[in-house]
């Protein structure tokens, strides 16, 4: 609702789930004289998914994040906030207050609304009478029958805390003019310390403790510990603070190569689906994402839409929640599909929205998602070419075979995907048919390598010299750490590739890997 020209939303938890309400009916207390002790915005501040309108801005209040509760009082605590037209905050054109309440970690979550298209705005967060958060910038989305020169989008995702340092966000904090960054997933990973872990050095060269605090996750208290752990990074904020971000979820979310209702070890169902309902949990009190990604009674929708205008249309999927059990690759395999067996990736209802959502005037259709879609096809030193099926969409050919039906029989040109999860960079195109990968195409495919997942990596190893080699549809495969670029316009879609020249010791330096273009009229790389 708007009082004396203020939007003011607070957030609540209701019988059937989360859902946001209006603060005046469910007030939070004020802070003023509340004795937090140390600063509670101490894991910063983000914000997300772009309309022409408005976006979401997002806290948490956490003075001593690794502590229980994040050593906040277990009590609903005021939050204002402020969006302006400048950074200094001379023109505040939106505020209002929220509540930060004890059942959400004691996040927020503003979907702000009222603002003109395509502009920057800067927005911020205060305690009554107490301490004011970091600023951050998002940019609204152009209006729904613009269409704007360019759009420059991030690709980004899988940010191993004890794999290396993640400098790699603090370069796409300096990028010019990012309109908004994807990560695909895999923002926390799950695991306890791990034994194998590279060796991760500080500035003057001597062993340096990324760890990870605690064990494997497993409880909704693990979890928002495990977050609160990411979010303290300094470089991951500095990111969150100068754009928006559409964020996904992949697997270590919640537990490696987790499909819908089934772990990688076997776990009963029924004991799965209430590990998974902590993470997803935790993944929404920690993501600036709007109600409608909010978990109830039945899980949460996560796949969703955003339109840049007439340029762009972004259709976010999830390939976790609703996906068959991958498949068994060896026949003692247990906790798997069987060998043929069809299978999903997607559901269907999550094809039929897809299909739907595919049927558009926009000038190009990105299909931001987590895994390989194109096949990935090794050449092995015996001569025989190996394909790759278990997690990537290779596992699920049907499933592939089905999106590439729905692709040409809508007679789409202008399908670019967006992917993640392997910590490689590969660029290729997905064939219309898995037996001829490079006969015709129906869309090309960017993969985004990892932020810090696999140390510092190497420009050739041997899986990727053997990826290309049996592989004719892919142009590039790199096993470097860093992120992807998109340079939107009407007539030509070009993808930088970055990349880092170290992890495991600060101050890694940034270069631009390759360059490509595509047309609209043509699912081909030039």
């Amino acid at each position: 609702m708007v009082r004396n020209g203020v939007h003011r939303r607070g957030l609540i938890a209701g019988g059937a789930g989360l859902v946001l309400a209006s603060a005046v009916g469910f007030p939070g207390r004020s802070a003023a004289g509340l004795r937090l002790g140390d600063y509670p915005f101490g894991l910063g501040v983000a914000a997300g998914d772009p309309a022409p309108d408005g976006f979401v801005i997002w806290t948490r209040l956490a003075p001593r994040p690794l502590d229980e509760h994040g050593g906040m009082p277990m009590r609903p605590v005021a939050v204002t906030w402020e969006v302006s037209e400048d950074s200094r905050f001379a023109r505040v054109v939106r505020g209002g207050e929220a509540t930060a309440r004890p059942e959400l970690a004691h996040s927020v979550h503003v979907e702000v609304e009222g603002l003109s298209p395509r502009r920057p705005y800067w927005y911020r967060f205060r305690l009554e009478g107490g301490d004011a958060s970091p600023v951050g910038m998002a940019r609204t989305a152009p209006a729904a029958m613009d269409t704007p020169d360019r759009v420059r989008l991030a690709v980004a995702g899988c940010q191993h805390h004890q794999a290396g340092w993640f400098d790699a966000w603090r370069h796409l904090s300096q990028e010019d003019d990012l309109d908004a960054v994807f990560h695909y997933g895999d923002y926390i990973y799950e695991g306890g310390p791990a034994a194998n872990a590279p060796l991760i050095l500080d500035r003057e060269g001597r062993p340096a403790d990324r760890r990870h605090v605690g064990g494997e996750v497993y409880s909704l208290d693990d979890y928002r510990r495990r977050y609160a752990q990411y979010k303290m990074d300094p470089d991951l904020q500095a990111a969150h603070a100068a754009a928006a971000f559409i964020v996904s979820f992949d697997d270590h979310e919640v537990d490696n190569n987790w499909a819908s209702d089934f772990d990688q070890d076997g776990t009963p169902p029924e004991v799965f689906i209430l590990r998974r309902a902590s993470a997803m949990q935790a993944w929404y009190e920690h993501m600036p994402v709007r109600r409608a990604q909010a978990p109830g009674l039945q899980g949460l929708t996560m796949h969703r839409r955003l339109d840049y205008g007439q340029l762009v249309r972004m259709h976010v999927l999830d390939t976790r929640s609703y996906r068959s059990d991958q498949p068994c690759e060896t026949p003692d395999q247990t906790n798997c599909r069987a060998p043929g067996a069809p299978g999903t990736m997607l559901g269907a209802g999550q094809e039929a929205w897809l299909a739907d959502s595919l049927r558009n005037s926009a000038r190009w259709n990105l299909i931001a998602q987590q895994v390989f879609v194109m096949p990935v096809r090794r050449l092995m030193p015996n001569g025989e070419i190996r394909a790759d099926a278990g997690d990537t969409w290779g596992g699920y050919p049907d499933a592939r075979a089905r999106l590439v039906k729905t692709i040409t029989d809508l007679n789409l040109t202008n399908v670019v995907v967006a992917s993640g999860d392997a910590h490689i960079h590969a660029v290729g195109s997905v064939p219309v048919r898995d037996d001829e990968p490079d006969g015709p195409a129906a869309a090309v495919e960017f993969l985004a390598t990892s932020i810090a997942s696999g140390g510092d990596g190497a420009a050739e190893t041997e899986g990727t010299r053997a990826i290309l080699a049996g592989s004719p549809h892919m142009r590039l495969v790199n096993a470097q750490r860093g992120y992807q670029l998109f340079d939107i316009a009407a007539n030509e879609w070009r993808t930088e590739l970055k990349v880092m020249d170290q992890i495991q010791k600060p101050g890694g330096a940034i270069s631009t890997l390759a360059r490509f273009s595509v047309e609209p009229d043509r699912p081909a790389l030039g």
